[in-house]
């Protein structure tokens, strides 16, 4: 059975079942403990929490997911992914165990036909509910496991949240495996043998930062079986990459990089790492995530580089990864259609960054042969995580390259450093997986925002949190969450309000809104004087900032569509900041903007302004809001229900921020500048309103200055600069001339010594530009000199020309340039019969002559 029919049976299943069917949510999860969706049940924790009342209370899906806390092991085991599809069921309140345990026994054997004898179960030691309703179903007890917390208790998926006891469906493999006990094979007591192919999770539990277990208001059903470990059973393999998941992948990357499968375990597990991570790179990128050196990007960064060095062990010296994204398109485009719209963008993220890197793994074979050279053959523990951490270096090419080279390598000092720099990521960050606590999310506080209608309003204090969270406080910085408030919080690329919070003691200045869990909006900033848990006060936001913020944030929707409608619908959205002062906006294309394409975006932004077309801002279902065409975009978090942001026909967005009424307020719309972000990344920052008119000033303010110094009327202005050019071209020319023949290349030919019968100049100069150095150097050699040298001074630092006679094969004018670079403190090289270098201190000119004596005496 292929994976495609499972996926459809599981759904069809549940949809008998009343379940709604639900796409995969995006990789990137609404939650703020969470870097990636790890787990099928991420995207409805607000339900799990009770934070949110669900709509549907029976819920099916196959959710993508991504995991890299065991990424190592990725491509060594059957079973360890990065990017991996969970078939799940979820009950909010509705059914529980039962309904649970009986439809999974009953999709596992019947629908997929498993043999029951082929089947075990375990259950938490003291859950004997779920025990019983497995006897009931006729499982035999020699066939059930009690076990520890350790094994069938789940979450939270995080420091804190949803959790509770789980049991297990295993399929035995009838591997041939040892026990550890000596007795009959059971999922306890062999390790390989019994493969976990459902979890069952009752989830009634939330867990505290405390780790104390508080009953949930509601109690739920979350279930999790990996597509690839069923599709594994399915088709009667052990290894998850010999199922149709993989097959048409690893095809790909044999015929592109000429290797074959299951001759060579070394290479084998490389072609599995690349099959992997290229599924992961593929749907990440799809999902907004980019390449960075933080965060999500710098876990994409770390796939992605994993990735290029097993195709360098497989002998890749070119950039390889991109041609295998159609493999993954073809396979699971139908499935998940956002890889198919984003195909040709994915690859050029991959081919840009997979170009670095290599740059970057050439350097870093530059800088090994360095070290090397310096250390007698030696790589130490410090500078192999060095390469390692600044080049992206893999250790794996290291250790070959010692091998080969009979090189020493401190893979023991390596480690060392590789544990420090983990667990200084740890105490920092948690888990890869996990984004840092804020304390609010264990709060059962709810705040509602009534900024789209109010500017002011008066609430009620919720909590206050200094360093932490206190009754009351006084003259301090600190944080208040109110019951009510028209604060924004900063979300979507849109900045925060900013504002005051009046009570009967105190006012607080709001410096920052945001919103650290789903529910809870933070205001932090200022306290002078007093302010209480539960007392009533005013707040009122700065008008004038929201306005222009609004202005901005209406023309960040209508510059996407112009855009889209210039350059093409491969535009989207990539990233945005929008606030009082400016927008800015990052998009998906792969060249620069021409003046001609400024000018028609903004032109066309400027019309649809002319026409002072009303924004219509309403609430839909996501579907029907989909459906009708708004655009929805990946920094937004959307629940069924969604706010459409509409101008005419021009744009549609799902958005959650605050706009003009009318397009007239926004005022002129100005592009100031387009620029690269990164590889198929734009940037594009623009103004709006009374910020237009400023820039216009200055602008206006700049040129009556340029005038004033020309002398010289508008018409004037351009004529008079070329001249300008012209004049200042031609008397570099003559100073070029003047230095030329201030050089008495005679007396410096009269300098000349031998050394080894190598007839050479060395001479020190001040101020002489680079051209004339090597005007003077090759003079000096076509009058039949075998080395010239040269020096000259720069402030305090110093510029080196070497030039040879071509005939003499003795010497290498690259090399000496590096070698006496290195004693003025720089560095440098060239050909063999020219080169240029640098240095910082000319002070060390004469050390350095001595240095090119003992390399002539030597050649």
């Amino acid at each position: 059975m292929r994976s495609d029919e499972i996926r459809r049976l599981f759904l069809e299943f549940f949809e008998k079942k009343g379940h709604k069917i639900l796409p995969s949510a995006s990789l990137i999860p609404e939650d703020p403990q969470l870097l990636f969706t790890i787990a099928g049940m991420v995207p409805f924790k607000p339900i799990f929490w009770g934070k949110v009342d669900p709509v549907y209370t029976r819920i099916a899906t196959c959710q993508k997911c991504v995991r890299t806390t065991d990424i190592e092991n990725v491509g060594k085991t059957p079973r360890h992914h990065t990017f991996f599809e969970m078939l799940g069921n979820f009950s909010f309140g509705d059914y529980f165990k039962e309904e649970a345990i009986e439809w999974a026994w009953e999709f596992v054997t019947q629908v997929l036909k498993i043999p029951e004898e082929r089947l075990w179960i375990s259950v938490y030691k003291d859950d004997n509910e779920a025990y019983e309703i497995w006897r009931k179903i006729g499982v035999p007890s020699s066939k059930i496991l009690k076990l520890g917390k350790e094994d069938n208790f789940w979450g939270p998926a995080g420091p804190t949240g949803p959790c509770g006891p789980d049991t297990e469906i295993f399929y035995d493999t009838q591997r041939d495996v040892p026990t550890s006990d000596g007795k009959e094979p059971t999922p306890a007591n062999t390790e390989g043998r019994f493969v976990e192919i459902w979890n069952l999770v009752f989830t009634e539990f939330y867990q505290d930062e405390n780790g104390n277990l508080l009953p949930l208001k509601r109690k739920n059903i979350d279930t999790g079986a990996g597509l690839e470990r069923v599709a594994a059973m399915m088709q009667g393999v052990y290894n998850n990459f010999d199922t149709d998941l993989f097959a048409p992948i690893i095809e790909g990357i044999c015929n592109i990089l000429n290797v074959e499968y299951k001759k060579d375990e070394k290479i084998d597990v490389s072609i599995r790492v690349i099959a992997d991570h290229i599924r992961a790179l593929v749907f990440l990128i799809s999902d907004g995530v980019f390449p960075s050196n933080e965060g999500r990007g710098y876990v994409l960064r770390r796939i992605l580089r994993r990735a290029a060095r097993h195709g360098k062990l497989l002998g890749a010296n070119a950039p390889f990864l991109h041609k295998l994204v159609d493999f993954v398109v073809n396979k699971m485009g139908n499935v998940y259609p956002e890889i198919v719209e984003k195909k040709e963008f994915t690859k050029e993220i991959i081919l840009g960054e997979e170009k670095r890197f290599l740059q970057n793994l050439n350097k870093g074979l530059e800088l090994v042969e360095k070290v090397v050279r310096e250390n007698n053959g030696k790589i130490s523990g410090e500078m192999a995580f060095k390469l390692y951490d600044t080049y992206g270096f893999p250790l794996d090419i290291l250790r070959d390259l010692a091998e080969e080279n009979g090189y020493v390598l401190d893979e023991q000092g390596f480690n060392e450093y590789m544990e420090k720099q983990r667990l200084l990521a740890k105490s920092a960050a948690g888990d890869v997986e996990f984004t840092k606590r804020t304390g609010y999310e264990d709060l059962k506080l709810k705040s509602e925002f009534v900024g789209y209608e109010k500017y002011e309003e008066y609430s009620k204090v919720l909590a206050i949190k200094v360093s932490e969270f206190v009754n009351e406080a006084q003259d301090a910085d600190c944080e208040i969450v109110l019951e009510r408030t028209p604060f924004y919080a900063e979300k979507g690329g849109q900045v925060s309000d900013t504002g005051i919070i009046k009570g009967e003691n105190g006012e607080f200045l709001v410096e920052y809104v945001y919103s650290p869990t789903e529910g809870i909006i933070v205001h932090r900033g200022k306290l002078k004087g007093r302010l209480s848990v539960g007392e009533k006060v005013y707040a009122k936001i700065d008008i004038e900032k929201r306005k222009a913020t609004a202005r901005n944030h209406t023309a960040t929707h209508l510059l996407h569509a112009a855009l889209r409608k210039v350059l093409g619908t491969h535009v989207r959205q990539a990233g945005s900041l929008v606030e009082s002062e400016k927008l800015r906006f990052d998009f998906t294309h792969f060249n620069a903007l021409s003046v001609d394409e400024i000018e028609q975006v903004e032109k066309m932004v400027n019309n649809v302004i002319l026409e002072a077309i009303d924004v219509i801002v309403e609430e839909k279902d996501y579907d029907e809001a989909v459906k009708e065409g708004a655009m929805a975009l990946f920094e937004e978090k959307y629940g069924d229900k969604v706010r459409v942001v509409k101008v005419g026909n021009f744009s549609e967005e799902l958005c959650g921020g605050t706009h003009v009424k009318n397009t007239g307020e926004i005022g002129l719309f100005k592009i100031v500048s387009e620029g690269s972000v990164s590889a198929g990344i734009r940037r594009v920052e623009a103004i709006t309103g009374l910020n237009s008119l400023m820039y216009l000033q200055r602008l206006e303010n700049n040129w009556l200055k340029v005038r004033k110094v020309l002398e010289v009327n508008d018409e004037e202005v351009f004529r008079r600069i070329e001249n300008m050019k012209e004049e200042i071209k031609k008397l570099n020319s003559e100073i070029k001339s003047l230095k030329q023949k201030m050089v008495d290349i005679d007396s410096i030919y009269k300098n000349k010594k031998v050394i080894n019968n190598v007839e050479y100049i060395v001479e020190k100069f001040e101020g002489l530009e680079v051209d004339v150095l090597r005007d003077l150097a090759d003079r000096l050699v076509d009058k039949g000199v075998d080395l010239v040298v040269l020096f000259d001074k720069v402030g305090e630092k110093v510029i080196l020309i070497v030039k040879k006679k071509k005939s003499n094969q003795l010497l290498h004018a690259g090399n000496i340039a590096k070698e006496l670079s290195k004693v003025l403190g720089g560095g440098g090289g060239g050909r063999p019969d020219f080169a240029q270098a640098g240095g910082k201190d000319f002070g060390k000119v004469q050390e350095a002559i001595k240095k090119l004596e003992e390399i002539l005496r030597e050649c």
